[in-house]
């Protein structure tokens, strides 16, 4: 049984890799989505309430979709909220090779903390997550640690909700375009 759950993960990570524009998010509800998410991570996370003030802007990917049997991938929409309003939507899409077997759903968050990490994403080509600005990943003991006067890093991301059966999660290598949902 799980393997045809599994398999059925797959197959639709796959079409949502090959058709993002055909099942973009609606606009309003991806942005109240977005909003909702960031005032829950603000919650559950102080570094990342924190961080929010000071970022340039926020982008937001509510819900991501990876799943893989051997090759992989990952899907999700996302919108960049900068002052409280959301001012762009994107995705996030990305493809794996490796012993990985397994389907999941998470949220991040990308805290973009000055005007240059900000600008990279908005590059004709896309964002690719690990290359250029630098990205720190903030886990548990790090967000503990972490002070707005320490702050050094371009990007801070934050990963959370994590659902299902897949080890292995980042968002290394992780392409993220802008959109222009219905």
């Amino acid at each position: 049984m799980l393997w045809k759950a599994l398999i059925g993960a797959i197959m639709s990570a796959s079409f949502a890799l090959a058709a993002p524009s055909a099942i973009a998010a609606d606009a309003a509800q991806l942005s109240k989505d977005a909003q909702a998410t960031l005032q829950s991570l603000y919650t559950k996370v102080p570094a990342a309430k924190a961080l929010g003030p000071k970022a340039q802007a926020i982008l937001v990917f509510p819900k991501v979709t990876k799943a893989g049997l051997g090759i992989g991938g990952q899907y999700g929409d996302g919108a960049l909220i900068k002052g409280g309003q959301t001012v762009a939507y994107y995705n996030t899409a990305g493809v794996s090779v490796g012993l990985q077997a397994g389907a999941q759903t998470y949220g991040y968050a990308l805290f973009f903390m000055n005007d240059k990490a900000l600008q990279e994403i908005n590059k004709a080509e896309g964002f690719e997550v690990g290359v250029g600005p630098s990205v720190v990943v903030m886990d548990e003991g790090m967000a503990k640690t972490m002070t707005t006067t320490t702050l050094k890093d371009d990007i801070y991301a934050f990963i959370f909700s994590q659902k299902g059966l897949m080890a292995g999660l980042g968002i290394q290598g992780n392409k993220i375009t802008k959109i222009n949902p219905k």
